[in-house]
């Protein structure tokens, strides 16, 4: 599905980064190591990678990731990027000094929960999970997303799911997002900002 979602030559999410992205870049430290999770075509990858963080970036779809080697060729920064099944991929242990997933809610409740704990694990100590997606509403608003109210995020899970992370961020709204073909229009969002203890 996502090959065929990343077949043409426009970008589906536009270029830009989303942005929860542009807007809570500043809690990475000069220089960080940034993971960016199913990054698609690349447009949070490479524009983490132009603000100078070392930023690793995997996903799925052949497709997308071509593109986001066009999409950093173009930019003149550098991204290492990976083709992996996210459920395969190794998450390791205290690699990153973030992890990045932006809109990742085409995993059903059991692999999502996977991906948490393993966005966790990769980690170093002090490192900060930055987490930005859709609330159960999104279905009805009907403007992105995979349209699957139990794949969306609350703020109850995200309290339970990183119950011990310091929770620097953690909101739920209404906001009018444009990033290309793939989200457009009201949207019912959530952000979380946590910091793995020390």
């Amino acid at each position: 599905m996502w090959n065929e979602r990343y077949a043409g030559e426009d970008y589906h999410f536009g270029t830009e980064p989303a942005d929860f992205v542009k807007r809570h870049a500043h809690y990475l430290p000069a220089g960080a190591s940034v993971l960016s999770v199913a990054d698609g075509e690349g447009r949070n990858s490479v524009w983490l990678a132009g603000q100078g963080f070392r930023v690793t970036a995997m996903d799925g779809a052949e497709a997308g990731v071509e593109k986001a080697r066009r999409l950093a060729e173009a930019q003149g920064v550098r991204v290492d990027f990976h083709v992996a099944d996210i459920a395969e991929w190794d998450w390791g242990a205290a690699q990153y000094d973030a992890v990045l997933a932006v809109f990742i809610q085409f995993a059903p409740p059991p692999l999502r929960d996977r991906i948490f704990a393993g966005m966790v694990r990769a980690l170093k100590p002090g490192g900060l999970l930055m987490l930005h997606g859709y609330a159960p509403r999104q279905v009805e608003y009907a403007t992105g997303g995979p349209g699957i109210a139990a794949h969306m995020y609350t703020t109850d899970l995200l309290r339970e799911r990183f119950k011990g992370l310091e929770f620097l961020e953690l909101s739920d709204y209404d906001a009018e997002i444009h990033e290309g073909r793939g989200h457009s229009g009201r949207s019912a969002l959530v952000d979380c900002i946590a910091r793995k203890p020390l």
